[in-house]
Parts: structure tokens; sequence; C-alpha cells
């Protein structure tokens, strides 16, 4: 039976933890915070398969998608991913042209999305402003869904727990235990962990766990504004908003959840406030119900983000027994990542993870069309 201690007790540590568990490993859970205390909290969280190039990584991403159906059957209970259409429109002919052609492009992909007529935002979301939307079409992503990530993370873990995973919070990993060049445990303070594996799934924190073993990641940390309305009951809103301005989707508790790329780009310059506020006049511009409501909070979000955009996974090979697995997009591709991640430390290396090493020779150009977005807005 290997041991292994999962870093990390977000989306992605959740669900190693949870796969290792269920093939039959001993798992230790360090968590410097708590349940998805990190980034998992502060994200907008939707599949945005739709996204994601080269086409090797969208298939990646709707495998993952998928795979959250399934796991959400596995678990029973309330389910996590509350599916509903995405529908994006551009603001000038240049965005929605590039709208066009990444549908275009996705059609020969197999994915199920269309272009519509604008009417078809007054049924799928009524409450939308009609003035807040001057295209002349949309794209519609029929198969989309949100996750509620922090219930996501709890049920996981709960259930690796029940499997026998001892999930431990408030503990940080201090130092790396090593024989020889591989590494065989973590420091906390004053208690060993010793383990056949040590696997990075710290997000934002993943570049300083690396440096522990002597090695870096090749990663960068990109902040984002992540607003929640306070309840707004009997607002209909069926449908995921992708606009040029703002983002919209449904929340926990009749709420709305809010972030946009135009605001993240002025981080860190202006203050949070002045920047939240600019984050619920975008929304309110959208839905008009939102002028009625205020923000119940903001979380700053930290986003691990690989220099290419794709995840990277996998050991270095100045230290072996240190398995790294860090992305963004963590939502959407933890079910599979998790899987495949547990199936290579359990089973031995697969071919599945092999584009995505930590020493591969990293593009220099951007290869994750999503990253593009996030950066240049």
């Amino acid at each position: 039976m290997s041991r292994v201690i999962v870093l990390g007790a977000g989306v992605l540590g959740a669900s190693v933890a949870y796969h290792l568990a269920v093939a039959g490993a001993q798992v230790v859970v360090i968590e410097a915070g708590g349940p998805a205390a990190g980034t998992s909290s502060a994200t907008f969280s939707m599949d945005v398969t739709h996204l994601k190039t080269p086409r090797t990584y969208y298939e990646l991403n709707r495998a993952s998608s998928a795979l959250h159906t399934t796991l959400a059957e596995e678990l029973g209970g309330p389910s996590w991913r509350h599916p509903m259409p995405a529908i994006q429109w551009g603001d000038s002919e240049e965005s929605q042209r590039g709208l066009r052609e990444r549908a275009v492009r996705l059609k020969s992909w197999g994915h199920p999305c269309r272009i519509a007529d604008p009417s078809e935002l007054r049924e799928l979301a009524p409450d939308v402003d009609p003035a807040a939307c001057t295209a002349s079409e949309l794209v519609i992503h029929d198969q989309s869904a949100w996750y509620d990530a922090p219930l996501f993370v709890q049920r996981l873990l709960d259930r690796a727990a029940t499997l026998g995973a001892d999930i431990r919070y408030g503990l940080r990993a201090e130092a790396l235990i090593r024989s020889g060049d591989t590494v065989t445990g973590v420091e906390t303070g004053t208690r060993r962990w010793e383990a056949d594996w040590v696997v990075n799934c710290t997000g934002p924190d993943a570049d300083r766990i690396a440096a522990l073993a002597g090695t870096d990641l090749p990663m960068t940390r990109i902040p984002g504004l992540v607003g929640e309305s306070t309840p707004i009951p009997g607002l209909r809103l069926g449908a995921i908003l992708a606009t040029p301005q703002v983002d919209l989707r449904p929340a926990p508790g009749d709420r709305i959840c809010s972030i946009s790329w135009p605001v993240d780009a002025l981080l860190p310059g202006q203050s949070d406030d002045a920047l939240a506020e600019r984050l619920h006049a975008a929304g309110q511009r959208i839905l008009p119900a939102l002028r009625t409501a205020s923000l119940a909070g903001v979380r700053l979000g930290v986003r691990p983000v690989p220099t290419d955009g794709l995840p990277l996974a996998g050991t270095h090979p100045d230290a072996p027994g240190l398995y790294h697995l860090v992305t963004h997009s963590g939502v959407n591709l933890a079910p599979e990542l998790g899987r495949l991640v547990a199936q290579e430390i359990t089973h031995g290396d697969g071919p599945d993870l092999a584009r995505y090493r930590i020493t591969r020779d990293i593009a220099t150009s951007v290869e994750d069309e999503s990253l593009t977005l996030m950066t240049t807005s």
C-alpha cells in the first residue's frame, strides 16, 4: 500500500486524495488553512472547456467536465455541478469575428455550441437588460455548467475520509524530508510525516514547495477579483453570461457571482474597494436586478498559472518522490487530473499526462487560449 502525503486541500488536492483513497493508498492531506480555503473558494468556477487550446488540452478539459457528472453520481447527495447554457457575445466586429471563428473550430471538434440570434437572450435570461447586448449574434454553449467549488471539495474530502484518508488542517509544510535525492516526507513545525510520495497541490504556493527541494516550477500568479451579491429573490438567470465587460452566473442562495477581465487588468494599481465598485457596476449594466443588491463580498483569488497555460504534472529529476500538480481552471480539470495522478502514483507512469511534464520545453508563445484572454483584456 502506497503512503501518500497530499499538500493542499483545494480542488486539486481533494480530487487527488479522493482518487488515491479509492485506489487503496494510505493518504494524509496537509492543508495550511481549511477545505477550499485558497483559490478554490475565490474562482468563477464554470465549465471553461470551450476556451481551451490546443485540441489535446481541449479534450482533457472535456473529459474532466464529463467526469464531474460521473463523480456527482458516485458520491450521491446534492451536486456541486449546475448545468446551464453559457452565452457569449462581443462588442466589436473583431471580438464577434473571434467568437464566430472559435465556434466554428469547436463545432469541428464535436463541441456542442451554436451561433444564435440575440432574441434567444430574452428566452434564456429574461432579466438581462436588452440594451446590454448590441451584438448581431450570440454564441451559445448549451451543455455548459457552473460549479459550487467549496461543496465539491468538501464532498471529495468527506468521502476520502470515509475511505481512511487522514485530513489535517492548520498545518504548513515547512521542510521536506529526503533520503539522498528522494523526497520521503514533510515537516510541519515539530511534526515529521513520512511517505512514499508527496503530491504538491498547493496552488499559488506550489513553487515554494518546489524550492524546498531545490527545484523550480515555470509558473506565475495572476490575481483576480470574484464578487458575490446579496440575495436577489426571484431573479431569473438561466444562463452563464460571458460579456465583454463582465461574466455573471448564479450562485447559491439566490446570489450572483461576477468576474471581470478588464477590472482584473487594473490590479494591483487601484484599491480593492474601487475595483469592487467597478465590478458591481459592470454587472448592474447587464442585470438591472443587481441595482437592488449590493456586493456581499469580494475575494481576491490568486491563480497559479503555468507559463504556457498548460498544466504542470510530474516529478523533477533532482527531487524524485515529490509530484507536482499545478494548473489554472483547476475546478474544471480537477476530476480528470486527480484520477490520472492517482493512477500514475499507484500503477506507475502512464502516457496521458506525458505532454504536461514539468520538465518539458515551455513554448515561447502561450498555447492555452483562455490564458490569452486572462492576460490581454
